[in-house]
C-alpha cells in the first residue's frame, strides 16, 4: 500500500489551498454575510481549471482523477463551504450526468462550457413531496409532436439561478412508473426559478425551488436510454458522495485549524488554554477521527479511479465524514467559548454550515439504508 500522494494531487493540494487561504478566506465572512453569490471566485477557479476537473481535455476539463478532486474540494471546504458546495454540485451533480449519460452530440453540445466553468449546471432530483425517497418523483414529461412538455416542481436546487448557468437535469415520469432525465436550458418558456431560498448555512451558495409549466424541449433532450432515469440517478449520487464526504473532512480540518490556533492564542487562569488536558483531549480526539475520516474518502475516490464498484464506500465516507464534522465544529465552538458564538468568529459559519452535510446527498439515515443493502441485508 502506498498512502503518499502523486506529485499531481500534492500540487492540486498546494495549488487550491493556497487559493483558498489567499483569496477566498478574506472574503468568506461577507459573502456568507450579503448571502452573495461568489461570481469572481468561480470565474477564479475556472482559470485555474477546477471546474472541469474530471472530465477529458478534450470537452474542456482537466483529465484530473477522482482523489485530485476530492482534495481541491476538501481544501475549498477548509476556508468556505458556500464556494464548496458550488464547485461539487457542478461537476458531480450538474456536468456529471451529460457526461456519464449523454451522446457525443449532447457532450459535446453542453460540456465544452461547464467544464471550462464559463457555465453552471444544475440537477434537479428533489421534490416538495420526494426527498429521500427520490423515486417518488411527481414531475411528469409528457411527449408530444416531438418535444418532451414538462410539468412539475423542484426544492433545494443548487446552482440553478445564478447569473451564468446553462442548464439543469431533471427527473420526470415519463411514462406509468417510468422515469428519466432530461435536460432544461435556462431561459426556456414555461421554466421558473424562485428567489434564492434563506438558509443557515452555505449563504454564499445558490439555492432555489424550480417550477416547470407546460415547459417544452427538443427530444433529444432526453439523456441516455428512456426509463433508465432511477438508475441514472442512483449511480450519480454515488459518485456525488464522494464530494460531500470530501466536503464533511474539509469543514472538520478547518474547525480543527480555528480551534486550534485560538487555544494557542487564548489564555486563561495565567496560560494558553492549549495546555490544559481537557482542550488537548478534544483537539486529539479531532485529529484522529480526521485522520480516519480522510482516508475513507480517498479509498472510495481510489475505488472510483480504478474503475471498481465504490458504491458502499462512498456511503461509508459519506456517513463517517457528516457525523465527524458535526463533532468537530461543536468541539472547535466549545474551544472557543463565548467567542466561537460570535458572528466575527469564523467558527460560528463553519457551524452553521456543517448541518447539510448531514442531510445533502442522503440523510444519515439513508446512507445506513444503503450500507445495509450493500452488506446484504
Amino acid at each position: 500500500m502506498d498512502f503518499d500522494l502523486t506529485a499531481e494531487q500534492e500540487l492540486v493540494r498546494q495549488t487550491v489551498r493556497g487559493f483558498a487561504l489567499d483569496r477566498v478566506a478574506p472574503v468568506a465572512e461577507e459573502l456568507d454575510r450579503e448571502s452573495r453569490f461568489p461570481y469572481e471566485l468561480v470565474g477564479e477557479l475556472a482559470e485555474l481549471g477546477l471546474m472541469g476537473m474530471p472530465f477529458p481535455e478534450e470537452l474542456g476539463g482537466a483529465g484530473a482523477d477522482t482523489v485530485s478532486y476530492a482534495i481541491a474540494v476538501e481544501e475549498l471546504t477548509r476556508v468556505d463551504s458556500s464556494l464548496a458546495i458550488t464547485l461539487a454540485a457542478h461537476i458531480s451533480l450538474g456536468a456529471m450526468p451529460i457526461f456519464l449519460f449523454g451522446t457525443e452530440e449532447q457532450k459535446r453540445r453542453w460540456l465544452p462550457e461547464l467544464a471550462s466553468g464559463r457555465r453552471l449546471a444544475a440537477f434537479g432530483l428533489t421534490e416538495p413531496e420526494a426527498g429521500s425517497d427520490a423515486g417518488a418523483t411527481r414531475t411528469r414529461a409528457e411527449l408530444r409532436d416531438g418535444r418532451w412538455v414538462i410539468d412539475g416542481a423542484k426544492q433545494f436546487i443548487t446552482n440553478a439561478g445564478t447569473d451564468i448557468t446553462a442548464c439543469v437535469t431533471i427527473t420526470a415520469l415519463t411514462g406509468e412508473n417510468e422515469i428519466s432525465n432530461i435536460v432544461v436550458e435556462n431561459g426556456t418558456a414555461g421554466y421558473e426559478l424562485s428567489p434564492p431560498l434563506h438558509k443557515l448555512g452555505w449563504k454564499a451558495s445558490d439555492t432555489r425551488a424550480l417550477s416547470f409549466r407546460d415547459c417544452a424541449v427538443p427530444e433529444d433532450n432526453l439523456l441516455g436510454t428512456r426509463g433508465q432515469g432511477l438508475q441514472q440517478f442512483l449511480e450519480i449520487l454515488d459518485g456525488g458522495r464522494i464530494s460531500v464526504a470530501a466536503m464533511g473532512v474539509g469543514l472538520a480540518q478547518g474547525a480543527y485549524d480555528l480551534a486550534s490556533a485560538y487555544a494557542v492564542e487564548r489564555r486563561q487562569f495565567g496560560r494558553p488554554i492549549s495546555s490544559f488536558q481537557a482542550v488537548q483531549f478534544k483537539l486529539a480526539d479531532m485529529a484522529v477521527e480526521i485522520e480516519a475520516a480522510r482516508n475513507l474518502v480517498y479509498k472510495a475516490a481510489w475505488l472510483k479511479d480504478q474503475g471498481r464498484d465504490f458504491a458502499l464506500s462512498a456511503a461509508v465516507a459519506k456517513l463517517y465524514t457528516g457525523e465527524l464534522s458535526n463533532r468537530a465544529v461543536n468541539a472547535a465552538l466549545q474551544i472557543h467559548g463565548g467567542y466561537g458564538y460570535m458572528d466575527e468568529y469564523p467558527i460560528s459559519r463553519l457551524y452553521r454550515d456543517q448541518k447539510i452535510l448531514e442531510i445533502g446527498e442522503g440523510t444519515n439515515e439513508v446512507q445506513r439504508m444503503v450500507i445495509a443493502k450493500q452488506l446484504g441485508f
